[in-house]
């Protein structure tokens, strides 16, 4: 949590925050894509959990959901 805490304490700085449904299209494709956002600078991955009423999303992750 200190390193988020970090993240948003430096003034002016713009955090790249990634959302990744898990397992969409499947859960390989999930990791290498956590993996490659990582890697190429992004502070935060928040890793979504599919669920069958996601009625408060987007449609984006509603069709990923």
């Amino acid at each position: 949590m200190s390193n988020i805490a970090a993240i948003f304490s430096t003034p002016g700085y713009k955090a790249l925050i990634a959302y990744l449904t898990v397992g969409y299209p499947n859960i390989e494709t999930t990791q290498e894509a956590a993996a490659v956002l990582s890697a190429d600078g992004c502070d935060i991955i928040e890793l979504g959990i599919p669920f069958s009423d996601p009625l408060a999303d987007g449609v984006t992750i509603q069709k990923a959901s």
